[in-house]
């Protein structure tokens, strides 16, 4: 089964997500500190934030985090957990961290080192035995997955596709990192070196019908004025949210992908515009300025309903 052209799994919505912050999967009491800075999801890592001799003591600690969570469906601050890679001679162990993190209080894993399909279906084969164990429905969890490789950012089309659960698929770049050292490029603050990368990966994502592709990293703490740089950048080529790894960061991109009172406001009048010219036999009207038809109007409720069905709408 193919996600092509679907954005559900099965009736089950997968919402936008404007900031997903990575927390160390040994960390877990920084859960309120995410959720007080606005975060819509985080993602307890399991992977590169949690040495060797700790991912024991960690697994054990993010399993009992999202049993004490409510349901993902239930709203609020989604959880996601960063696993660690399947397609590694370490698999079987993060196939059982897998198992042990996969509960009805996770919105959904985040699959790292992702090169092929190959590595997805057997992430969503894997998956589908949890949700049966948990008496979920099929397609309850998310999986977003990582393409840290050359070959997986070649192959994010495919890899989009695979399976139906694939959601927020996106380029993550950053300075240093498996994706630098993947491709050669040679980190910016414009990201120029990067630009073509995300665009191409995003138009993939979207082919592919994937639900709310994400990007980022913004690796600077302090430099939050980049931060909305590269975010305004990413919002501007579609991705509709964006991996941060500092609660400081949040507040930056949640603003950067909520659309504003204003801009809601002219998405609704275009609407009312071209639905009055569609009443009067007119395919085309002009509006403040410029010419719109039912092209732009569907943009428009593309718009609305995203921001009206994201948990109730954005916070502002």
């Amino acid at each position: 089964m193919t996600a092509e052209g679907a954005s559900d799994v099965r009736g089950l919505a997968r919402v936008p997500l404007r900031s997903l912050l990575f927390v160390p999967g040994n960390r877990t009491d920084w859960l309120p500190k995410a959720e007080a800075a606005g975060a819509d999801a985080v993602v307890l890592d399991l992977e590169d934030a949690v040495p060797d001799e700790a991912k024991a003591a960690a697994r054990a600690e993010v399993a009992s985090a999202v049993e004490a969570v409510s349901p993902a469906s239930s709203g609020g601050m989604r959880l996601l957990v960063r696993v660690n890679p399947l397609n590694t001679t370490a698999g079987w162990a993060s196939v059982d961290e897998l198992r042990a993190v996969a509960r009805p209080g996770l919105y959904g894993i985040v699959l790292p080192k992702v090169s092929s399909v190959a590595d997805v279906r057997l992430a969503d084969r894997l998956l589908s035995w949890c949700e049966h164990e948990h008496g979920l429905p099929e397609g309850y969890f998310a999986l977003v997955p990582l393409l840290e490789t050359a070959r997986g950012l070649r192959e994010a089309y495919d890899i989009g596709r695979a399976v139906a659960r694939v959601a927020h698929l996106g380029a993550l770049t950053a300075p240093g990192g498996d994706v630098e050292r993947a491709v050669g490029y040679r980190w910016s603050a414009e990201g120029a070196e990067t630009h073509e990368l995300r665009a191409r990966v995003l138009l993939d994502a979207r082919a592919a019908g994937s639900a709310h592709p994400v990007s980022g990293v913004w690796a600077d703490v302090a430099d939050l004025t980049g931060l909305r740089r590269f975010a305004e950048q990413n919002r501007a080529m579609g991705y509709e949210g964006m991996m941060v790894i500092h609660p400081s960061h949040v507040a930056v991109v949640n603003d950067v992908f909520s659309p504003g009172e204003d801009e809601l406001a002219r998405h609704e009048r275009l609407v009312a515009a071209v639905v009055a010219g569609a009443a009067e036999g007119a395919g085309a009207v002009r509006f403040e300025g410029r010419m719109v038809d039912e092209a732009m109007a569907a943009t428009s409720r593309a718009v609305l309903a995203r921001d009206r069905g994201a948990s109730g709408g954005w916070a502002r």
